[in-house]
């Protein structure tokens, strides 16, 4: 059986995804060890990521190519404005957090932000299809791993179970979907340069995760 876009992607960059699945943040996580201070640091980073990434998503809807596509991203963007952005505002006012006391500008933080937005923006749909397959696929396997671990803090957990969630499933799945879907018949050339941004957008995401620890 011939070997499928996302299969292809995953074998290509086994190495800087697993990288990113031992990282010191996930590693903390999993063994209830998570400073609160690198936790609050990434709720304000990663806050700021999920409205952009809205912007992301809202990029990818205007450039799908079907009313299905459409109608799913429709619902990306839903979950993203009234769920997610929800638990940081609910975290924030649980933590006496603001935001803006904290600088959003450190190399790492700035590169992923404009990195993936700039990927959305200049690209074509699957490039956002690809760039996000690295986030969600990553996010959706070490939160399973972790949500069966002991995690002491209530917001954390919380954290992650949302990315445990089948509905978060259902996301990473529905990209890693429509790349297999769009990769058959698709030249070596495109199906290369695709996994090139997943091992671009997961080495953003190495060094963002990086980040909080600074």
């Amino acid at each position: 059986m011939a070997e499928t876009l996302s299969e292809q992607i995953l074998r290509e960059n086994a190495e800087v995804l697993d990288a990113m699945l031992t990282h010191r943040f996930i590693e903390d996580i999993k063994a209830d060890r998570l400073p609160t201070e690198v936790f609050e640091r990434y709720l304000v980073f990663e806050g700021a990521f999920v409205d952009t990434a809205i912007s992301i998503f809202a990029f990818a809807a205007a450039k799908a190519e079907t009313m299905a596509q459409k109608r799913w991203l429709i619902g990306v963007l839903d979950a993203l404005a009234n769920q997610q952005i929800a638990y940081f505002e609910k975290t924030f006012a649980a933590r006496g957090i603001d935001p803006q006391a904290f600088d959003h500008a450190i190399p790492e933080v700035a590169a992923f932000q404009d990195g993936m937005l700039a990927i959305a923006r200049d690209g074509g749909f699957l490039d956002t299809v690809a760039a996000m397959f690295a986030a969600e696929w990553m996010y959706w396997t070490w939160s399973r791993q972790a949500a069966a671990r002991q995690i002491s803090d209530p917001l954390l957990k919380e954290w992650v179970d949302l990315h445990a969630h089948p509905d978060f499933a259902a996301q990473a799945l529905w990209l890693k979907a429509e790349l297999d879907q769009a990769g058959e018949g698709m030249s070596e050339t495109e199906r290369s340069r695709l996994s090139a941004i997943f091992g671009q957008a997961q080495s953003l995401e190495i060094a963002f995760h990086d980040a909080p620890y600074l």
